[in-house]
């Protein structure tokens, strides 16, 4: 079903709006974000994200409404690898809790930008080259494979190309000067941990990109429902990264979780000419997987003592 043109202003135009409001109300002072606002954000982009699927389906019928909860799950799900990357960059770059979320900021609109230009690329690869699902397939399960096996993105800032090219073009200073990403010091520009910060966030995010976008290509090949998963799922990550950060060791078996779901949708590639499987198998075959590892590591993490010198709650 070909989508109109207002379509597209109305979403584009909405994601600004949110992105308008968090940076010039929500957060126009720099601040920690609590655990607190970090819940009632949370559950305040979870229900557009859920309730755009719910319009969706209103609009355009069940099976799009579907394949975008589908697209949208992936998303979110994968999106938690991202959070224990984020404060692995943080932490290298001494970037304090109040400026973290200026970071995040800036790093989502580099994000939304980067999926829109790999999703368009993927479309077209898609309709012109017939056996790019079997690579796209072929990719999302090593991926999968590599995930069960421990294998993880490694963060080393310091070998990051992009920061060393950084390095060249402009000075990077040891110091932060309050939320700024450049400063002008003795008659030229110089950068500070935050941008350093931020373009490693993004050098990252684009890693992440060549995983999740394929995999929802594996549910849909409808743009429209690709591009509003990713972004409604992306929008929500600043607040998910606050809410989790610290919990993330307690997921012991999400990683594989997502790596049987990498592994789930790369088969489903693989299937294309063989018929295609209904999207509320896909959907709730890939919600199971999620949640019985999320299940599984919080019973993990009752059974589990905390390590020696601290106390459990």
């Amino acid at each position: 079903m070909a989508v109109p043109w207002w379509a597209w202003v109305a979403v584009i135009a909405f994601t600004l709006a949110l992105l308008a409001l968090d940076l010039f109300v929500l957060h126009r002072e720099a601040h920690e974000v609590s655990l607190r606002e970090a819940a009632w954000m949370s559950a305040f982009y979870a229900a557009i994200g859920l309730g755009f699927g719910a319009l969706i389906w209103v609009w355009r019928g069940p099976e799009s409404g579907g394949e975008y909860l589908a697209g949208y799950l992936i998303e979110k799900s994968l999106s938690i690898d991202n959070i224990f990357v984020f404060a692995l960059i943080f932490s290298y770059f001494a970037i304090p809790a109040e400026y973290q979320h200026r970071v995040l900021f800036w790093g989502v609109i580099g994000a939304i930008a980067f999926r829109a230009l790999f999703i368009a690329l993927g479309a077209v690869l898609l309709d012109n080259v017939d056996w790019i699902v079997y690579v796209f397939g072929a990719f999302l399960v090593y991926t999968g494979v590599k995930m069960a096996r421990g294998h993880s993105v490694e963060v080393h800032p310091d070998r990051n190309p992009v920061i060393r090219l950084m390095r060249r073009v402009i000075p990077v200073s040891d110091e932060l000067r309050g939320p700024r990403f450049l400063v002008r010091d003795a008659g030229r520009w110089v950068a500070t941990p935050l941008l350093a910060a931020l373009v490693a966030v993004e050098t990252m995010d684009v890693v992440f990109a060549i995983d999740s976008v394929p995999a929802i290509f594996a549910i849909t090949d409808d743009v429209f429902i690709v591009f509003t998963a990713n972004v409604f799922a992306i929008l929500g990550l600043r607040a998910m990264y606050f809410l989790l950060a610290g919990t993330i060791p307690r997921f012991a078996y999400l990683q594989t979780g997502l790596a049987l779901v990498l592994v789930f949708v790369g088969a489903k590639m693989f299937l294309t000419d063989v018929g295609k499987l209904p999207v509320w198998i896909s959907l709730g075959v890939i919600a199971a997987i999620i949640g019985t590892s999320v299940a599984a590591s919080l019973l993990h993490a009752r059974r589990t003592p905390p390590p020696a010198g601290r106390t459990g709650s």
